[in-house]
């Protein structure tokens, strides 16, 4: 028996060393060098400080800030160690109740009257994490930013525009705007206009 239990125990020594060890080193020393900024979290600083990652929403509160999609994550934070999406399917009376109340605060904060709202203000993402919105629903809360900030209405319009990301690969995804570089962008014109 020994004969047999000798090779098999170093034989599952050197695979645990070379896949547990040896592989994840080398795969993470190579997106180091070929992709440092993704392979260390996609992290945003501002002013030196890290404020979050480009791969993970926030929440924004207040008129003066673009709203991100809606969490899933239990508390209506984004909180990264309870990603999940709802579960509820396109007939829930819950995910209707949910959806219609999401609808009239949407139109009650930008002062909407009317007209179809991106589907993206109204459902969370799969993993209720989404950092991204559409160029939509950041024209749609532009009147009231650029009302509470006291910007035009073009100025901040503009911005969206400077900060929305097209396709991957021109073909992969739709046009999308990360939200905290957004807020970001946004705080730092403001600041300069009252300079």
């Amino acid at each position: 028996m020994r004969k047999e239990l000798r090779p098999a125990l170093l034989l599952f020594l050197l695979l645990s060393l070379l896949t547990g060890v040896v592989y994840p080193l080398a795969v993470s020393g190579i997106a180091r060098l070929a992709f440092p900024g993704a392979a260390a979290g996609s992290l945003i600083s501002h002013n030196g400080a890290v404020v979050g990652s480009a791969l993970i929403g926030q929440t924004f509160t207040g008129a003066e800030w673009f709203h991100g999609r809606p969490s899933a994550t239990g508390s209506g934070e984004y909180n990264g160690a309870a990603s999940s999406g709802s579960n509820l399917g396109p007939i829930n009376p819950g995910l209707l109740d949910t959806l219609a109340a999401r609808a009239i605060s949407l139109r009650a904060e930008n002062h909407i009257v009317g007209g179809k709202l991106p589907v993206d203000l109204l459902t969370s993402s799969a993993s209720g994490l989404d950092p991204h919105i559409s160029p939509a629903s950041a024209l749609l809360q532009v009147r009231r930013i650029a009302a509470r900030r006291g910007l035009a209405e073009a100025v901040v319009a503009d911005l969206v525009a400077q900060h929305t990301e097209a396709r991957q690969l021109g073909v992969l995804g739709e046009p999308r705007v990360n939200v905290l570089q957004l807020n970001l962008a946004l705080m730092q014109l403001t600041a300069g206009a009252r300079q």
